[in-house]
């Protein structure tokens, strides 16, 4: 199994009032992202990061 990357904390905030805050709003987040609306705006964004991977830096598609 992978290991986890260890995040940097550069912004000043400790570091427990960060994760405070992500235990408050993950359960929010995990539940738009199960629901239909969710789902659709992921697939959407993957599609387009597909589709911008698969573009050189002039905009030109990549075979």
């Amino acid at each position: 199994m992978g290991r986890r990357k260890k995040f940097i904390n550069n912004s000043g905030i400790p570091q427990r009032e960060i994760e405070k805050i992500a235990r408050c709003i993950f359960p929010d987040i995990l539940a738009f992202y199960e629901s239909k609306e969710g789902q659709r705006e992921f697939t959407e964004w993957k599609r387009k990061r597909e589709h911008k991977d698969n573009q050189d830096s002039s905009g030109n598609e990549v075979a």
